[in-house]
C-alpha cells in the first residue's frame, strides 16, 4: 500500500496557529493530499529527466523512457544502456550521465535506497547531492515525494518563492534568508505548508 500525505486537523491547526496567513489557504482548498511514489529510484531516474522541462515534456519522456525498459527499469540496465539509444527518447547527453552516475552510486551500495527510512532528512540530503546531476531542490523534492518527509521546504522552488511572495503581499521575490524564517514559523509541518503553497499557484 502506497503511504500518503494528508492533512488532517491537527496539522491545519498546527498550520493557521502558526501563521494565520494560512486560514485563507486551508479553508479555500480544504484537506490536501499526496501520494508518495512507491519506487525511490525511478522517482530519482524521473526528477532527473524532468530537470528543466515542462511538466508534460518530462512526462512524455519518461514514457518513453520507462517503454524502453519494457516498465521494469534497474539501476543494471540503465548503466547498460547505450547512450545513443537514450539520446533517441529526447534525453540529452548530459542527463544520461547524469542517470548513470545515480545507477553507479545505487548498484555499488554508496546509496542504499532501503536505508533511507533510518536516516534524518539532512543525511539523505548529504548523500544525493553527492551524486552528480542531484541538487538540493531534487533532494528535497525526494524527501517529500519518495519518502513523506512532513517537514520539509525548499528555499531554491521557485514556485513556492513566487507562492510566498503573494501570499504575504511582497513586492519583491523574498532572499532565502527572509524564506527561511518564515518557513520556520510552519515546523515541524513545512511539507504540508508547501504543498498548499504550491496548490494557489494553480489558478494565479
Amino acid at each position: 500500500m502506497n503511504k500518503i500525505l494528508k492533512t488532517n486537523l491537527k496539522i491545519k491547526s498546527s498550520l493557521k496557529k502558526s501563521d494565520s496567513l494560512f486560514l485563507c489557504l486551508i479553508e479555500k482548498y480544504g484537506d490536501i493530499e499526496i501520494i508518495v511514489a512507491k519506487d525511490s529510484y525511478e522517482f530519482l531516474l524521473s526528477s532527473i529527466i524532468g530537470q528543466q522541462l515542462s511538466g508534460k515534456v518530462a512526462d512524455v519522456i519518461w514514457k518513453r523512457f520507462a517503454g524502453f525498459y519494457g516498465g521494469v527499469i534497474s539501476p543494471e540496465l540503465v548503466l547498460n544502456s547505450g547512450n545513443d539509444d537514450l539520446r533517441n527518447l529526447g534525453i540529452s547527453y548530459s542527463k544520461i550521465n547524469y542517470l548513470k552516475n545515480v545507477s553507479e552510486f545505487v548498484i555499488s551500495g554508496e546509496i542504499n535506497l532501503n536505508k533511507f527510512d533510518t536516516l534524518s532528512d539532512e543525511e539523505i540530503i548529504g548523500k544525493l547531492t553527492a551524486v552528480k546531476g542531484i541538487g538540493n531542490w531534487t533532494a528535497q523534492m525526494f524527501l517529500i515525494f519518495a519518502l513523506g518527509r512532513e517537514d520539509v521546504f525548499s528555499v531554491g522552488d521557485g514556485g513556492l518563492q513566487r507562492a510566498v511572495k503573494m501570499l504575504y503581499k511582497m513586492d519583491e521575490i523574498p532572499s532565502k534568508q527572509e524564506l527561511i524564517q518564515i518557513s520556520s514559523k510552519w515546523s515541524p509541518y513545512k511539507s504540508y505548508a508547501s504543498l498548499y503553497l504550491w496548490k494557489s499557484l494553480e489558478n494565479s
